[in-house]
């Protein structure tokens, strides 16, 4: 464990703010692709998520075992709020948050591991790595739905590093469900460039494991880790960025049962 997520999550911030303030009334109000969500409302969120970190006892809550039930919440509560509020919160907020979470990635603090809804319980130095994913994917993916500068913001190889960290760690509980049902076939998860690396997802006893390395006798999905936080988190089709070698119908299942929240 190191320090390295929440020197991302800074640089995240640096280009959150300064995305921030570089965008027009109409790309404020432009629909991200956040189903429901203009531009505004998914930086409502990104503030909101540092916020309740930082002192969840001071803002709006849900208390369902859904994440994104619970998301939506402050963001409701903030659908009327200016531009100026909603950069106010994320610029105060933002800086507490992080404190917070670099608190979490002391040694006394790194390894003790907390329940998260439905994301499963994780150790908390892996929340800083959460909330860079969350910035990564919410900047590029959803706020470069409507924007063309911020889905042409560096795919900086320690972000998609601290990202692919906490995606990786997720999917055998989040996608329990799926992967529970699914058919018991070992598929290698492979990515190209920044940030990359392979990986073994593979059935386990009880949950599914995900271990560094390749199987040799396993099919493997190909792809790199910018495109994976799109198609992991269901915002595209993995078979639209992703080779797929030595695959069969059992293997493609095992991928659509993928979903990191």
């Amino acid at each position: 464990m190191t320090m390295s997520a929440i020197e991302a999550l800074k640089s995240e911030q640096a280009l959150a703010i300064e995305l921030m303030n570089s965008l027009s009334a109409d790309e404020w109000n432009a629909q991200s692709g956040c189903t429901g969500w203009r531009v505004q409302e998914v930086f409502c969120h990104m503030a909101s998520v540092f916020h309740s970190i930082a002192d969840p006892s001071t803002i709006e809550g849900g208390t369902s075992e859904d994440v994104e039930e619970n998301a939506e919440v402050p963001v409701q509560a903030r659908k009327s709020w200016t531009r100026d509020q909603v950069i106010a919160e994320y610029m105060e907020w933002s800086e507490k948050g992080i404190g917070a979470l670099s608190f979490m990635n002391t040694p006394e603090m790194a390894d003790t591991v907390i329940p998260l809804a439905n994301l499963g319980s994780h150790p908390m130095h892996l929340l800083a790595n959460a909330i860079v994913f969350d910035h990564y994917c919410h900047l590029r993916h959803d706020v470069g739905h409507a924007i063309v500068k911020a889905a042409a913001l560096p795919r900086d190889p320690q972000a998609l590093t601290a990202t692919l960290e906490w995606m990786l760690a997720g999917i055998p509980q989040m996608c329990q469900p799926a992967l529970s049902v699914a058919p018991k076939q070992t598929v290698n998860l492979v990515f190209e460039g920044p940030g990359g690396g392979s990986w073994t997802l593979a059935p386990g006893a009880d949950l599914w494991t995900i271990t560094a390395g390749r199987d040799s006798h396993a099919p493997s999905a190909i792809s790199n880790a910018h495109d994976f936080i799109s198609w992991g988190t269901k915002r595209a089709d993995w078979k639209d960025s992703t080779r797929l070698e030595n695959g069969n119908a059992d293997s493609e299942a095992v991928l659509n049962a993928i979903n990191v929240i």
